[in-house]
């Protein structure tokens, strides 16, 4: 309420509003109330659950008319645009498609924008002669290792840690990773620490590193470097050229942006993408090495194929995602959203160009 008051009170006439993401799934209608006469746009950046899911919550209609409340209903896939139509006909008894959705008198359109990432900028980050030198240095610091596995998530239960964790750990007992010739780094940044659930979550991280460590490393050869501590832009620029494999493994992600700038930084065309089905990322980045992260034996025969690929292999993969990304950008992006929003494009061209 307090949201939609505020926008309420600063926003020109006829003025467009862009509401993103999920705490704010109630300001849409909130403010249709109050200022009609706005064009509002909402964008969900987190997954929209199946039907049978979203059934289950108390205030179900409230949601969806809050979120009803838009002109237009944006999401990162097709099909969360889809669930979304299915639950206002069953929830609202409203008439629906996959793109538009009766509401009174209006018509609210819904369809998917994935987002992605500042391209040129990660490119420009990771090509600096200073993070060059700087992946370098960490490779040595790892002990030169064969190959170097990276997975860089926030401590959070939908990222597929531990399941991550567990094949790792499988894959050492079975001797076919050994220490000394590969390393994981595991950067898992603290996350809502005041939920209980998060603090449940971390122990148990933790807990599984430190078994791991003891059971398979060596005196100065951890089996999994752990860090907790946030990174900034250059330091995740020199940890993506370093790592050999990007693991990005969540159980479910609205888009998951990490798998991206991955990506945009391996300005080499080297390296390998080990990604989750569940994320958004993987309906654009195909060439991928795909994952079904509940599936623990899929998930270690697939990490082991990304290890043991060839160069050709590698930097074919690579150079497509990389050419998809170059296209479908940040910019290209908020153009294609407000586009669709203004209809005109001018503001889109105003704001991208």
């Amino acid at each position: 309420q307090r949201f939609a008051e505020a926008v309420a009170e600063v926003a020109e006439r006829n003025a467009m509003v862009w509401v993103q993401d999920y705490h704010l799934q109630l300001v849409p209608g909130l403010l249709r109330a109050i200022r009609p006469d706005l064009r509002i746009g909402f964008f969900l950046h987190v997954p929209f659950p199946p039907p049978e899911l979203f059934m289950q919550l108390p205030r179900r209609a409230e949601l969806l008319r809050g979120l009803l409340g838009a002109d237009l209903v944006g999401f990162q896939r097709a099909q969360a645009a889809h669930n979304f139509a299915q639950l206002a006909t069953r929830v609202l008894g409203l008439p629906a498609t996959d793109r538009r959705i009766g509401v009174d008198d209006r018509v609210v359109r819904i369809g998917a924008f994935p987002i992605s990432i500042d391209m040129a900028e990660m490119e420009a980050l990771a090509g600096r002669e200073d993070v060059v030198r700087r992946a370098a240095r960490i490779r040595r610091d790892l002990g030169d290792p064969q190959q170097v596995i990276l997975s860089v998530d926030r401590m959070d239960y939908v990222k597929g840690i531990e399941q991550r964790l567990k094949a790792y750990s499988e894959l050492l007992a079975t001797g076919h990773v050994k220490v000394r010739d590969t390393v994981l780094v595991q950067v898992a940044v603290p996350s809502r620490e005041r939920v209980e659930q998060y603090q449940i979550l971390r122990d148990r991280v933790e807990r599984e590193v430190g078994r791991i460590n003891g059971e398979f490393g060596r005196v100065g050869e951890p089996a999994i470097h752990y860090l907790t501590q946030p990174f900034d832009r250059a330091e995740l620029a020199a940890l993506y050229r370093a790592a050999d494999i990007m693991a990005v493994t969540p159980l479910r992600d609205g888009m998951n942006l990490v798998a991206k700038e991955y990506v945009a930084a391996r300005v080499d065309n080297g390296g390998a993408l080990l990604l989750s089905e569940f994320a958004g990322a993987a309906a654009e980045l195909t060439q991928a090495f795909l994952v079904n992260p509940h599936d623990l034996e899929g998930l270690k025969q697939t990490l082991m194929e990304a290890l043991q690929a060839t160069p050709t292999d590698l930097t074919e993969r690579m150079r497509a995602m990389r050419e998809h990304l170059r296209v479908h950008d940040i910019r290209a992006w908020a153009r294609s959203y407000l586009t669709a929003l203004d209809r005109s494009g001018d503001l889109a061209n105003r704001l991208t160009g």
